[in-house]
């Protein structure tokens, strides 16, 4: 039975003493510890956004790149999400490694970032990753697989002998968090959650109750 399912988690510990005080550093760090545990899709991300009628959607987004403003991640901008972030800022991600029995929410506001540096991403992409952006009309409707697959032939051959370009309407967001929260599981279902509150220009750590 599905309510019987439960997971005692006791591997590690989370106090307001050995928590980072910068929740950038936490964020890397639980991070950098899942890709050496071996925690399949490390940077695997829930992204939340709001569609036109003030409905969340959600959907699992790879994490490009962390800087001191914010959380990176690439996607087509004429996709449901782009179209969402382009409306309402407002977002949310999700993270949740199984190995390290760890959780990490945040909170904060999507732009974009420049043409440029998605132009420096997206060339560092595979081949194959830089035709499927191209070949894809992302979140449109499409009668069947076969309208990909020769789509794909199509940008294959096209850019046979030229470089292949970054499509206008595909490149990069970043996130910039106003909250993080760090759940680590705790026997007992008395979790450890230690939250980070961006106020007056500084963050604020509290502990909550799990």
């Amino acid at each position: 039975m599905l309510r019987d399912i439960r997971t005692n988690y006791q591997k590690f510990e989370l106090t307001e003493q050995t928590v980072d005080k910068n929740p950038f550093q936490q964020l890397n760090l639980w991070l950098n510890e899942a890709v050496s545990g071996k925690t399949p899709d490390p940077t695997a991300m829930v992204l939340s956004t709001i569609d036109e009628k003030g409905n969340p959607e959600s959907r699992v987004v790879l994490l490009k790149e962390i800087t001191p403003e914010g959380l990176i991640f690439f996607t087509n901008y004429d996709s449901k999400k782009g179209q969402q972030i382009s409306a309402n800022q407002h977002v949310s991600v999700v993270f949740f490694w199984a190995e390290t029995e760890r959780q990490v929410r945040i909170k904060g506001n999507a732009e974009r970032i420049s043409d440029q540096d998605s132009e420096i991403y997206f060339l560092s992409r595979p081949l194959e990753s830089q035709l499927g952006a191209w070949a894809s009309p992302q979140s449109k409707v499409i009668e069947s697989r076969q309208i990909l697959d020769e789509n794909y032939l199509q940008y294959q051959e096209h850019f046979q002998n030229n470089p292949i370009e970054k499509p206008p309407r595909w490149g990069g967001f970043i996130i910039r968090p106003e909250y993080f929260e760090f759940w680590q599981g705790r026997s007992n279902r008395l979790h450890d959650r230690i939250e980070f509150c961006w106020e007056d220009q500084q963050w604020l750590i509290h502990r909550l109750a799990p």
